[in-house]
């Protein structure tokens, strides 16, 4: 096994263990390896590869089913090769049916997933607070987590199940189905979209006791905007901002560009943005160069 592999095991080994103690463990969206390695460097403990900022960065479009597996998977694993933390991985509705789904699972797997979430969404799926969404039969949504937990390698290797009811049937509805997939054996418990504080106490209130529940913080979504801390009290095991990262992003590219267009030089900017250096420093070039010596024969 490579030391990155390795690496990675032990990270994904890790994030059961770190789901039994009392405090949520938060975990911010990331899309791509530069975002993750600053995450990591902020001191958190875990992160959330969100499928809509894949699609929003990568190709400039809207979390409606235009990303593929396998670009979702090429992500992750640049995540992986850079950073040691555990990673928990939107796999949308496992790209098609119950053996597309295990063939998600074993390719996410490979390229270091901790968590592997899944929804009950019909394809082409769509952001969990936009409007319009579909959910497949029960059923379906079963045989498709029972599949992805019979494909994957190691249990350390958790599956979280979504649902994404609530809009479509109803809060009761998104608490039968919740009921329905941890029978099936997942390891933790995603409810897309509860409207109210009375909707999320109500979930935890059936749910917290029993298994890890994640809270999905989206600005200007359908979820009131809380703490990790105050969810934490409330019984939420994990809490992602998902799409904050490239909401923030976006809004800093806006005045950067604006600046730049208007000013034809970067000096208004200089004192909101690293130079050369500092961002060789924080991407790790001094180690590297030291390292690639070790290799160049001259020694």
């Amino acid at each position: 096994m490579s030391s990155n592999a390795h690496d990675q095991a032990v990270a994904a080994s890790l994030l059961p263990y770190r789901l039994q103690q009392p405090k949520a463990l938060l975990a911010p969206g990331v899309y791509d390896a530069l975002s993750a390695l600053i995450a990591q460097q902020a001191g958190f403990e875990a992160l959330y590869l969100s499928g809509a900022s894949i699609a929003y960065t990568r190709l400039g479009r809207s979390d409606i089913g235009l990303t593929t597996a396998t670009e979702v998977a090429q992500t992750l694993a640049h995540i992986t090769d850079r950073v040691s933390l555990p990673v928990i991985v939107d796999a949308d509705t496992g790209f098609g049916n119950a053996l597309n789904t295990q063939r998600t699972v074993r390719d996410f797997e490979r390229a270091g997933a901790a968590m592997i979430q899944i929804e009950d969404q019909t394809f082409p799926k769509r952001c969990g607070h936009l409007d319009g969404k579909g959910v497949v039969p029960v059923l379906e949504m079963q045989g498709k987590l029972k599949a992805a937990l019979d494909a994957r390698q190691s249990s350390n290797t958790l599956i979280l199940a979504r649902t994404d009811a609530l809009a479509v049937e109803g809060i009761q509805s998104a608490l039968d189905r919740a009921e329905a997939y941890l029978a099936c054996g997942v390891d933790a418990l995603f409810i897309e979209a509860l409207r109210t504080p009375e909707q999320m106490q109500q979930a935890c209130d059936q749910f917290a006791h029993r298994i890890p529940l994640l809270a999905n913080m989206v600005e200007g979504g359908q979820t009131p905007i809380q703490s990790a801390t105050e969810l934490g009290h409330r019984g939420f095991k994990i809490v992602i901002f998902p799409g904050g990262t490239a909401r923030a992003v976006a809004h800093s590219l806006q005045a950067y560009y604006g600046s730049l267009q208007m000013s034809q030089t970067t000096t208004p900017w200089r004192d909101k943005m690293l130079n050369f250096d500092e961002l060789n420093q924080l991407i790790g070039t001094p180690e590297l160069l030291t390292l690639g010596k070790k290799y160049d024969g001259k020694q």
